[in-house]
């Protein structure tokens, strides 16, 4: 039932509407509250919004869905169209606090009846809503688009003022379903509270990848592939990889803080990006381009070339710090025997391979790290031992 809220005398508009609909309050555990409630779906775009994935101005990340499917729209507007449709799951809706809920009867345990209480404004504009959708955005779309007067759905709501958490609840709820993975990792930064494990230890190296991804200073700005940047040509699970391998036991582990998976950002990001401004400063011909004409953008490459950052952050690590110019002059090393965008790799005397045969597979990324950092070890022995000669 929708009613309005006046002011002044009985002459005068409504200035606010409100919805008023029978719910019942269910409580899980000692903090969280959600509410059940049954309305016209051809209501839903009334009140609720869909808040899709993007960035700002500041490249902060900004809503969390995923675009429209058609073919699924479709497919369920036709649905609803034939003669006895059933939708039995329920949508999933985050409110801000200006919803309310009055009780009208005894709570039990776990559940109390009574009326939520949602502003309507139809003059305003989408983002002033008071719900976003967590879970059923087709469902939304095919019920708004099929030819039929009304269609009652199920929904099930949280209030909360966090864009956070409700990115959170929109992960664990989509965690099951094929949901691209790029999506789940754009978000994890942006999310707070528990997660599923396998998501949990991959929270931090996303973090890291937003930053080389958006820092005006990062070389590799807008060039990983994401939702939110899809003209990138590295893809995101390969830049997550390497910052994994290299968190595990590589250059980054020893900025890493016991026990928590996090770390020093900053002394972590500023190697980072040393090392891949030397390396774009050493194969300027292999940058930048498709992983199709360059395996140095490729999964392969990506994963190859940061295990070489680890090699040479640990010859470094009882120095110093390594900076750009040891980085570049530690590349210049194997500069010579890299076959990125053409040519044929020489893996030994009996084993060569064109230089885009290499797929991004175990064995090839296997086969890749362990002739960068051989050809690194005999440069750099082949340094010490002429130092010696010299001495």
């Amino acid at each position: 039932m929708t009613t309005s809220r006046r002011r002044g005398d009985l002459t005068s508009p409504p200035i606010e509407q409100e919805l008023r609909l029978p719910a019942l309050q269910v409580r899980q555990g000692p903090n969280r509250i959600l509410y059940s409630f049954a309305v016209d779906g051809k209501e839903l775009p009334r009140f609720a919004t869909v808040s899709r994935i993007r960035r700002d101005t500041d490249a902060g990340i900004q809503g969390y869905q995923r675009p429209e499917v058609l073919s699924h729209i479709t497919s369920i507007r036709k649905y609803l169209e034939s003669e006895d449709p059933m939708i039995p799951n329920a949508i999933v809706i985050a409110f801000d606090k200006r919803v309310l809920f009055e009780p009208s009867g005894p709570a039990d345990a776990y559940a109390c009846p009574g009326t939520l209480v949602i502003p309507i404004d139809d003059q305003g504009a989408d983002a002033d809503k008071p719900g976003w959708v967590v879970d059923g955005q087709q469902r939304c779309a095919a019920i708004r688009e099929a030819r039929v007067e009304s269609f009652p759905i199920c929904v099930t709501a949280f209030i909360t003022e966090s864009d956070a958490e409700q990115r959170s609840q929109f992960i664990l709820v989509n965690s099951t379903k094929p949901l691209p993975k790029g999506l789940i990792y754009e978000l994890l930064p942006s999310t707070v509270g528990a997660l599923p494990v396998a998501l949990q230890v991959r929270r931090f190296p996303a973090t890291l990848l937003e930053h080389l991804n958006y820092d005006s200073d990062s070389p590799l700005q807008s060039l990983i592939q994401t939702p939110t940047t899809p003209e990138g040509v590295i893809k995101d699970n390969s830049i997550l990889r390497m910052l994994e391998n290299s968190l595990s036991d590589g250059a980054l582990y020893p900025y890493r803080y016991a026990g928590t998976g996090e770390g020093d950002v900053d002394s972590m990001l500023a190697m980072i990006k040393d090392f891949w401004t030397a390396v774009r400063d050493t194969f300027p011909s292999a940058w930048a381009l498709p992983p199709r004409r360059s395996r140095l953008m490729h999964g392969v490459g990506i994963i190859g070339m940061g295990y070489l950052m680890d090699a040479i952050g640990d010859r470094y690590a009882h120095i110093r710090t390594p900076t750009v110019d040891d980085f570049r002059y530690e590349l210049d090393e194997i500069a010579d025997v890299c076959e990125w965008t053409s040519g044929t790799w020489r893996f030994a005397p009996d084993h060569h391979r064109k230089w885009n045969d290499l797929q991004n597979t175990p064995g090839d990324i296997r086969l890749l790290s362990n002739y960068i950092l051989g050809e690194y070890r005999v440069q750099t022995m082949g340094r010490r031992v002429r130092r010696q000669q010299r001495a």
